[in-house]
């Protein structure tokens, strides 16, 4: 059998997934419900796209809360209070891009809580695991679609 993969989370990260589990729950469910209950009212169901169009979304619907229930109870918080010098998973990250001399922050989080366009990267991104335990002064070489990039560890909080 296999080992249960954990999903790591901040306890705010875990808070949006319990509201949007509740969400789903409360509020889509009953909309989909209703659209269901409309279209059959139309009669024939074999031939109603309406009806058609309204189970696939329950399905999808199903399918997503069985998600967010199956991360909310493998969920792993990550303690951000935490203070190391060695990056890990809640870790506010400075590095440097040696080849453009760009700084760049980064906040290490699980691969649930990833927004790249808000500079939260998952511990499972090549950068992210690349300098998972490395600490400040450390360099590390990323592989990246456009190449290799050389990181320089500046500042770990």
């Amino acid at each position: 059998m296999a080992a249960v993969k954990e999903t790591l989370l901040t306890a705010e990260g875990l808070k949006k997934l319990e509201q949007e589990l509740a969400h789903y729950k409360s509020v889509r469910r009953i909309e989909v419900a209703e659209r269901i209950k409309i279209a059959i009212e139309y009669g024939d169901i074999s031939e109603n796209s309406e009806y058609d169009d309204a189970k696939n979304e329950q399905a999808f619907i199903e399918g997503h809360i069985s998600e967010l229930e199956n991360k909310i109870n493998t969920a792993k918080i990550i303690d951000e209070a935490v203070k190391s010098d060695v990056v890990s998973v809640g870790s506010k990250v400075t590095v440097l891009d040696t080849m453009y001399n760009d700084e760049l922050e980064y906040v290490i989080v699980g691969s649930s809580e990833a927004d790249p366009f808000n500079n939260r990267i998952s511990n499972e991104s090549p950068v992210g695991a690349a300098i998972l335990g490395k600490r400040e002064g450390d360099e590390v070489e990323v592989t990246t679609p456009d190449g290799p990039v050389t990181f320089r560890v500046l500042a770990v909080q």
